[in-house]
């Protein structure tokens, strides 16, 4: 049966003023969370430049430094479970201020280090408070958002993500000319105030209120597998954790370096025509996504992001790698608000999803961290070009998966929505 076609509250004049009056509808605590995004985001950006190098400090090789970076990821994918579990037992704001909390000791903890392996207990233990901060902040974007906004409200988040981790790395390239140790303090710093604000503008709100949740029917992963589009959106964000967050990180720089010869600074100019390209169509694919439906944007958007990343691999110029780039980055904007609002959808607003969103975002971990490894062997085996063919083949893989999955738009009001809670609920 075809797919029932996307309903939407937005009105004539939303779509004339580009959606501003549609924006002025999300609730005031969506702003929050935003807010709250963009600080975590800068403040990662800034130590990311300082980590590798404070490391080393400690008289360890490249390989031991590395995986300082790595334990962040691994511990958020191993506390992701547990994670979700807190979220549906105790709710979204207590674990949202706590998680930001954590990451705020680990960080200032981080500054203090005196050997490393006490840079990488602390550093480890920061994943755990930044698994719990993010699943909460998808669970209450996931019910503070009104479903005809869903996407744009992801867009939004994403964007103050992006915008941080691009503004970030610049300050602390400057912090790092004082100390090494100075932009852990900064982070911490800026996480406390992050989960002041947090905790201030959303204690007294009835919408963010555990309460108002605790009586709603579990969705529990088993059963939220059984649907298509939540499989096929695990393998979306599977691959965006792959490209995105790995291979584009671990593989471009040397790809650059070793195989077209440029010199470093290239590195740089191209990932931020990546990052670029993400952000200018993040808004408009959120609105696009409202309006005409996750599954088109889907589609669209993991076609791009499939032929940008394998196109990277056949550039034997600067304006063939710079528009390789660019490509990919348009391909993962366009799909990244649809993604995440359509496993909104699927949970909706009258379930406990935590283990549902925990698992969403473990399979983005997954992919990262699986994904530069396998790559990076296919490099070495083979070539490059192969490593990102293979790297276009998972986003490829994830757009016919979407191909035969129903559209999410407007299930609330659709009777399998709330059939869905209710097998939860009796499993």
């Amino acid at each position: 049966m075809p797919d029932p076609q996307p309903t939407t509250a937005e009105t004539p004049d939303d779509q004339l003023k580009g959606g501003k009056s549609a924006l002025a509808e999300l609730p005031r605590e969506i702003w929050v969370l935003i807010s709250g995004g963009f600080i975590v985001a800068i403040g990662m950006g800034i130590v990311s430049p300082a980590l590798p190098t404070f490391a080393t400090s400690f008289n360890v090789g490249v390989t031991a430094a590395a995986f300082i970076v790595s334990a962040f990821a691994l511990m958020r994918l191993v506390f992701a479970p547990a994670s979700g579990r807190l979220v549906s037992a105790f709710g979204e704001r207590p674990n949202y201020v706590l998680g930001i909390v954590i990451v705020g000791i680990s960080s200032t903890a981080c500054a203090f280090a005196q050997s490393y392996w006490q840079l990488l207990v602390f550093r480890g233990l920061g994943g755990i408070g930044s698994t719990m901060f993010t699943v909460s902040a998808l669970a209450l974007l996931v019910r503070l958002s009104p479903a005809h906004l869903r996407a744009r409200a992801s867009g939004l988040w994403a964007t103050s993500f992006l915008l941080g981790s691009i503004s970030g790395p610049v300050l602390g390239g400057l912090l790092i000319g004082f100390s090494l140790r100075l932009p852990f303090l900064i982070y911490g710093i800026a996480l406390y105030l992050a989960a002041f604000v947090g905790w201030f503008l959303l204690r007294d709100s009835t919408l963010a209120d555990p309460q108002q949740h605790a009586d709603a029917p579990d969705l529990r992963v088993t059963t939220a597998l059984r649907d298509p589009s939540y499989r096929a959106s695990l393998l979306a964000n599977f691959s965006k954790g792959w490209t995105a967050q790995g291979v584009r990180i671990a593989l471009i720089p040397l790809f650059i370096s070793q195989a077209l010869g440029l010199p470093d600074a290239m590195t740089g100019v191209a990932l931020s025509v990546f990052a670029a390209g993400n952000a200018a169509v993040l808004l408009p694919a959120g609105r696009l996504a409202d309006s005409r439906g996750r599954k088109p944007m889907l589609l669209v958007g993991l076609a791009v992001a499939a032929v940008g990343s394998a196109a990277i691999g056949f550039s034997e110029s600067v304006p063939w790698l710079l528009g390789a780039s660019l490509l990919g980055g348009i391909g993962m904007g366009l799909f990244t608000p649809a993604q995440s609002a359509a496993v909104a959808d699927i949970v909706g607003p009258k379930a406990k999803g935590g283990p549902v969103l925990a698992a969403f975002q473990m399979s983005a971990d997954v992919g990262t961290v699986i994904g530069p490894p396998l790559a990076g062997a296919l490099a070495g085996a083979l070539s490059y070009r192969a490593a990102f063919l293979l790297t276009g083949l998972v986003a490829l893989v994830a757009m016919v998966m979407w191909l035969f999955s129903p559209e999410t738009l407007g299930r609330d009001s659709r009777s399998g929505r709330t059939e869905s809670a209710e097998r939860g609920a009796a499993d």
